[in-house]
Order: structure tokens, then C-alpha cells, then sequence
């Protein structure tokens, strides 16, 4: 089962009357202009991670309902979103209203499940008790509940810009806080200590290692020993490849290798660990261009076993894919919205025959400009 299509209406800078439905492939690269509204669909992903773990009124109240709502709930009332999850035998569909009340607050109006199997005239459906604070799709115990629920459950945005000082990617982390890599990356020396401890998934944590070497050629290995005098806790401490006994720690790493070495243990783990759905958020952030040609790899090869989509502005890395994994991000003016428009390669193929990707975006021929 893959998630093949979102429709939303009424999310920030997607207007509430006809909205935007965004179909997503195994990669699905969001390109446009600063302002074009990628970011707002990286952050309904977000959105629906808080709803599936029971802290929907969490995020509301840290973001703010009126800041949600499409120009504020004056002009929409309500957010509506349907997700379409399909595979070769089964089709199903999410369907969710939130809706605004006083004060400043978003209550869940209406959660729909439809389920149809491939040679039925007929979908299933069936409404959840609506009208709450929290999803109910978690303690639903119908079988369809349970199936949509694991899949929304797998989907996980992940931004690793944050490299300063106090960047919990920087301090020492518990040894245990490694089932899964957190979305900024704080338990970074955590997981690599359990994949490089874990007899399945050492081959995983060598093969990371090797990417590491190929963007920070000084890098030998990571050294994940137990802090000294606290064996609970682990730091992300390395060692360069002159054979010394000299221990580097994560302040002698440059943002952007760090953030790279976030990027290749996401994309790199193993299958069995893989989220659903990887969501990230201008991951070319201080990369090299040769760090952003080895990233390209790395998705395709996560792409394999899982789904990527990523958010961008980078014509590097958008040189890397096809124009069928595209979706140009624009801002309509006179509506004030944000459209989302899936690329065609067979539309574009005189075009694409004499000039890259970056070059047609540059040009304003794919769109997605200021």
C-alpha cells in the first residue's frame, strides 16, 4: 500500500473552496520560490503525525488554529483533507474535517474510511465518532482502521537544519533512544550505536559509513562508546582515517557534513525500519554539490523500498531526477493560494531534449518562478 494522492482544502496557503490534490510517486520532488507554499505541505505531514499519536491539540495550540486556516477563520472555517492509499488489490481512502471553534481551537467534525477491493462493484464505508479533540481512528478496531492507521503511523517529516551549539544532534543522548531516527535527528549517535551493534544491521551501518567517506574524505569511523563514568549515555564522537587515537567530537564536524550524516542514516537504515512515507524539508541545506549528487543516490536507492518526498529550491538537486518526479509549487496572486502542479515528461520532451530540468525552471517554462 503507497499513499498515491492527497487532497486538501482550507490548510494555509491552500485555499479552502476547490483546493489541491498532489499526487506522490516513490520520489516526489516540491519545487518552487521561497513563499510558494512547499513548506505548508511539509508541515500538514507534521500535522497529521500529532493526529495519529493523540497531540493534534498539542500542534494547534503551539501553531495556532487561526494561523492554520486558510487567511484565518474569518474566510474558512474549516481544513478537509482526503488521503488515497492503493495498491494492486486495494484502494482506500481517509477522509478528515476539522473544524474551528472558540477559543482559537480546531475539533474534528468529520473522520470517513472507505475500503474497496479490486473486482467489488461496491467500496465499504464507514464514519467515525466525530465531534472530538483526538483522531478515533487509532482505537477503531476495524480491520480497515487498523491498515490505515500502521500506514499513517510509518509517514515521518524529518528537518535536520538545526546544527548549532545546543542542537540535540550535538549533545549526549540516551543509549536506549534508538527505535527509531527522531525527525531532527537528536538520537543520531544512539541509532548508529544500535545498528552498528546489531549483527542484521551492521552491513547497513558499514554502508552508511562509506557514504560519510565519500562527502568528508578525513572521516574513518564513528566512535560510539558509553560516556566515561555513565555507560546510559552515548555522544556522537568520530575518528578521522590516519589510524590516530585522537576522538573528534560533533562540534569539529561542518553543518553541513553533519547534516549529511543525518541524511545518509535516514535514507540508508535498514528496509525493516524504513518509515512509510520520508518527508524532508530542503535537505540540500549546506551541502556540497557533490554532497547533493551522493544525497540524489541515496533517495533513489531509499525510493526502492520506500516513499520520498522532499521540498526544494535547489537546482542541483532537482538536475538528479526526472520531470515526472516534479510537482511545481506556484503562487497564484489573484487568488492568493497555492497551486501544485504535477510535471509531465512526454508535455516537456522537446524541451527536455535540449536543456536539464534546472535550466526549463530557470527559464520559467516549468513554472514554480517568483
Amino acid at each position: 500500500m503507497k499513499l498515491q494522492e492527497i487532497h486538501i482544502k482550507g490548510y494555509k496557503s491552500i485555499d479552502g473552496q476547490i483546493g489541491q490534490t498532489i499526487p506522490l510517486g516513490d520520489i516526489t520532488v516540491l519545487l518552487g520560490a521561497n513563499g510558494s507554499g512547499k513548506s505548508n505541505l511539509v508541515s500538514f505531514f507534521n500535522m497529521l503525525n500529532h493526529m495519529n499519536t493523540g497531540a493534534f491539540q498539542q500542534y494547534v495550540g503551539r501553531q495556532g488554529a487561526s494561523r492554520l486556516l486558510f487567511h484565518g477563520p474569518k474566510q474558512t472555517e474549516s481544513i478537509s483533507f482526503e488521503l488515497l492509499f492503493k495498491s494492486d488489490q486495494v484502494r482506500d481512502t481517509y477522509e478528515v474535517k476539522l473544524s474551528y471553534g472558540l477559543p482559537d481551537r480546531l475539533f474534528i467534525s468529520g473522520e470517513k474510511v472507505t475500503y474497496h477491493k479490486k473486482g467489488e462493484e461496491q467500496p465499504q464505508e464507514y464514519s467515525l465518532e466525530s465531534g472530538g479533540a483526538e483522531s478515533g481512528l487509532k482505537n477503531d478496531k476495524r480491520k480497515t482502521s487498523k491498515a490505515l492507521y500502521r500506514l499513517l503511523s510509518g509517514i515521518r517529516t524529518y528537518q535536520f537544519h538545526d546544527t548549532s551549539d545546543t542542537a540535540k544532534i550535538k549533545d549526549r543522548g540516551y543509549v536506549d533512544d534508538a527505535r527509531y531516527l527522531r525527525s531532527d535527528a537528536g538520537n543520531l549517535a544512539a541509532f548508529l550505536k544500535m545498528l552498528k551493534e546489531h549483527d542484521d544491521y551492521r552491513k547497513y551501518y558499514d554502508r552508511i559509513v562509506r557514504h560519510i567517506q565519500c562527502v568528508m574524505p578525513q572521516f574513518g569511523d564513528f566512535d560510539l562508546e558509553a560516556i566515561p563514568g555513565n555507560k546510559d549515555y552515548v555522544r556522537l564522537n568520530w575518528k578521522d582515517n590516519k589510524g590516530s587515537d585522537y576522538l573528534f567530537d560533533p562540534d569539529q564536524i561542518s553543518d553541513g557534513s553533519l547534516r549529511f550524516m543525518a541524511l545518509a542514516t535516514l535514507l540508508l537504515q535498514p528496509p525493516d525500519l524504513l518509515p512509510k512515507l520520508i518527508v524532508l524539508d530542503e535537505p540540500e541545506l549546506g551541502l556540497h554539490p557533490s554532497a547533493i549528487a551522493q544525497l540524489a543516490g541515496i533517495v533513489r536507492s531509499a525510493s526502492q523500498k520506500t516513499q520520498v518526498l522532499l521540498a526544494t529550491q535547489s537546482t542541483r538537486l532537482v538536475d538528479e531526477f526526472t520531470a515526472d518526479d516534479l510537482v511545481i509549487v506556484e503562487r497564484d496572486d489573484d487568488e492568493r493560494c497555492s497551486v501544485f502542479k504535477k510535471l509531465d515528461s512526454n508535455q516537456l520532451g522537446d524541451w527536455l531534449a535540449r536543456y536539464s530540468l534546472s535550466e526549463l525552471w530557470e527559464k520559467n517554462v516549468l513554472g514554480g518562478q517568483p
